[in-house]
């Protein structure tokens, strides 16, 4: 199969512009078709009408421009009614032009605030609902009308996991739902619906695991921004706790309440701004193999499938399974939007980590507040298995509460591996600066912790499915090594001792002996060695 070459992508409305610039207007975060028109306008957006296929070609192309703008597929092959949006969410500067945060720390402490003070949702008509101009409950092959993918040569079946659920209401404890739940529908209108260990959803189907009836819910595609960056949460439950309005707080999040739409087929709700909606009905006991390949061999957790977070290939799992009674969507007329994320990317990581981040920063502040000053959890710390958190000692008793820290935020986030705890004078979103603050600030007999052996892990880290041993790689089999924590910050009282050069940044101006094309050929060279950057700008 030939590949579509990136030098076939082609850019909108003339060069693509600086990232920087004023915020979206609301109007702009009210659905994705808005936002996409906000992006192509302000010269963000890459677009090409070169045919696409899911079959390898989109994630091909997206990963060559990780971390970049986000791309727009016009032409879908086998799906013509449907035009295909990636790396939605892979640049942070966008993401944060796009919402109107400052910058990093910014974007934290509001979106922490956004998390414990939810907008209430806003239920609409079904006649008023765009995600339901048209419901369709005769022809319900889902991969005929959902964009499937396959993200490498590894794994031997599509899959659709660009799915959020949505749960409202009785199910989820009065409160509302939205995560991701990846899915392969091998049996037209039934397909596989895989829950992490712990997970909101696997808390829901833990509790009605005997129920007679199957769970009602829909699962949305296409969502509004603010919807898809909520949806990222996971394993943040003592900030975002089961009864909690997920929703809600994407509707603080975007300024405005999100707007819910009763499903037509199922007692259940979508988010009524969304694109595609598949209504239906999870059977928690009908368990079935996530591919054929799993299937033929009887066994769990050893055949490739869909790439994890944690930068390995996934494996396929015998999991619970979505019966859809429904699909509903904008008029194909309109040729709506599909969002097939890719996964272990820039635009699937910060997704996944931007809330996590703020309900860390949440939960740090609940314990002691003030002492906390900022999170970060790099790219390679894998979504849900690292954090890095900044902190500004005013007390001796701080150099406790950060160990409180530390362990508080490993044993409320399952498989939490690595939480490291630095001083404010140290850059958290650079690596050189935090391997410096690890090489000259830690004492490894009194820094390194290791707060819960034998806890509750996550299956989805290969040094945890191996100590199932010969058993099936599953949440029951595995063991969690514990994790490990890491102390270093400076103790309170012997900041001289630690104390960073300064130099003459302030007092000396460049500009009195280079011009501006030399400044900027000169600093230009220097992001190739990011800590000379980091350090430059901050006179260190």
């Amino acid at each position: 199969m030939a590949a579509t070459a990136p030098s076939d992508l082609k850019r909108a409305q003339g060069d693509l512009r600086d990232v920087k610039g004023p915020p979206a207007p609301k109007e702009a975060l009210r659905s994705l078709p808005a936002t996409i028109d906000w992006l192509r306008r302000e010269g963000l957006l890459m677009e090409t009408d070169v045919e696409v296929d899911g079959d390898l070609q989109l994630t091909g192309i997206q990963k060559h421009f990780d971390g970049s703008y986000p791309i727009l597929f016009n032409n879908v092959k086998g799906y013509p009614h449907a035009r295909a949006v990636t790396n939605l969410f892979a640049n942070m500067d966008i993401v944060d032009r796009m919402f109107g945060y400052a910058n990093a720390t910014d974007r934290t402490r509001k979106l922490a605030y956004s998390l414990t003070h939810p907008i209430a949702n806003e239920v609409i008509a079904q006649g008023e609902a765009p995600c339901q101009e048209e419901v369709i409950t005769d022809d319900l092959d889902v991969n005929k009308f959902i964009m499937a993918i396959r993200h490498t040569h590894l794994e031997g079946e599509i899959t659709i996991g660009s799915g959020n659920s949505v749960v409202v209401g009785k199910y989820f404890w009065g409160g509302s739902h939205i995560g991701y739940n990846r899915m392969n529908f091998r049996w037209g209108n039934v397909g596989t619906f895989q829950s992490s260990p712990g997970s909101h959803m696997w808390q829901i189907l833990t509790e009605h695991y005997k129920d007679d009836q199957p769970i009602p819910l829909t699962v949305c595609f296409g969502l509004p921004v603010a919807s898809t960056l909520l949806a990222g949460g996971g394993f943040d439950y003592v900030v975002l706790p089961r009864g909690g309005d997920e929703l809600g707080a994407a509707g603080a999040v975007q300024g405005f309440p999100t707007r819910l739409v009763k499903a037509r087929t199922v007692d259940a709700y979508a988010v009524a701004d969304s694109e595609y909606v598949l209504e239906g009905y999870l059977h928690a006991r009908d368990k079935r193999y996530e591919t054929k390949e799993a299937e033929d061999a009887d066994t769990q957790g050893r055949f490739h499938f869909h790439p994890e977070w944690a930068g390995y290939m996934g494996k396929a799992y015998r999991t619970q399974t979505f019966h859809v009674t429904a699909i509903t969507m904008r008029k194909r007329s309109k040729r709506p939007f599909i969002y097939p994320m890719g996964v272990h990317m820039y635009d699937c990581n910060n997704i996944d980590t931007t809330v996590r981040e703020a309900a860390f920063y949440e939960l740090c502040d609940r314990i002691q507040p003030g002492l906390i000053h900022d999170v970060n959890i790099p790219f390679p710390m894998t979504d849900w298995a690292g954090c890095i958190l900044q902190v500004k000692k005013r007390l001796k008793t701080d150099d406790g509460w950060v160990r409180n820290f530390i362990a508080a935020a490993m044993a409320t986030s399952a498989g939490l591996r690595l939480c490291i705890a630095v001083d404010s004078d140290v850059d958290i979103y650079s690596m050189d600066d935090i391997i410096w603050a690890l090489t000259t600030r830690v004492n490894p007999n009194q820094d390194l912790l290791k707060p819960v052996p034998g806890g509750a892990g996550q299956t989805f880290i290969p040094s945890e499915r191996v100590t199932a041993g010969s058993a099936e790689w599953t949440g029951m089999n595995i063991r969690f090594e514990g994790g490990m924590g890491i102390d270093a910050t400076v103790p309170y009282g012997l900041e001289k001792d630690f104390m960073r050069p300064v130099y003459p940044i302030d007092r000396v101006d460049p500009a009195n002996w280079f011009d501006a094309d030399q400044i900027a050929k000169g600093k230009a060279l220097m992001k190739t060695q990011s800590w000379a950057e980091v350090l430059a700008r901050t006179g260190r």
